[in-house]
């Protein structure tokens, strides 16, 4: 099942998501700030998000706040922003509020499988994997050699981010967008919607994402930098 959001057909999973982790998917004009209880709970890695949020293709914007934020929020803030004074309202002065490309997808490219999952426990996986917890993707040489993993950011039982990263001796090899298409279609195959986050100006990581099916389709996320 699908359903049409303005620009774009999204899968069901993904909306239900959306409405709980961003509080709702944007439908009115400029900027609308909601209270959500969920961002100030333990997120993915354990801690708080704090600030989620999602910007459509047309400019429509939902910033999802803790509750008491959210109300001083809709004080400070008009139809356009300014989002640069939600840090300090969060008691994060230090961070900024970044926007990321969104994607998803429902059919990954058709690309060689070349890693093995592993738990993150486990021994031969390299420290930065670690803290995604449960089963990580690795890609190894014929030495046994870490050369490209993906982490699983687990947000919900519908949807889960994949995060990839190369050691740099392998990079410009393909070894990331085979190892996400390989991440996206088992997470596809347990019914578990796969996204994709990137900075914009990731041109490296928008290269990836889209070599491994996951298409640009103007939608961006909300989060405080560092999350």
């Amino acid at each position: 099942m699908t359903v049409t959001l303005q620009s774009a057909t999204m899968p069901a999973p993904l909306v239900r998501h959306l409405r709980s982790w961003a509080g709702a998917v944007p439908t009115r004009p400029g900027l609308t700030v909601i209270a959500n209880p969920r961002v100030a709970r333990a997120g993915w890695d354990g801690r708080p998000e704090l600030l989620t949020g999602l910007a459509d293709p047309d400019g429509r914007c939902v910033v999802s706040l803790p509750p008491d934020a959210a109300y001083a929020a809709t004080t400070l803030l008009g139809a356009d922003g300014p989002l640069d004074v939600l840090p300090a309202l969060l008691g994060r002065p230090e961070r900024t509020v970044e926007r990321r490309v969104y994607r998803w997808t429902t059919a990954p490219a058709e690309l060689p499988r070349i890693g093995q999952w592993l738990p993150a426990t486990h021994h031969d996986v390299p420290e930065w994997l670690r803290p995604f917890g449960g089963d990580v993707l690795v890609a190894t040489d014929d030495r046994g050699r870490h050369l490209a993993g993906v982490g699983i950011k687990r947000h919900d039982h519908l949807v889960h981010e994949l995060s990839v990263g190369t050691v740099p001796e392998a990079r410009g090899l393909g070894l990331a967008r085979l190892l996400v298409a390989q991440a996206a279609e088992t997470l596809l195959s347990r019914g578990v919607v796969p996204t994709y986050l990137h900075v914009p100006d990731n041109e490296a990581s928008a290269r990836v994402a889209a070599a491994a099916g996951f298409p640009d389709r103007g939608w961006h996320a909300l989060a405080l930098d560092g999350s």
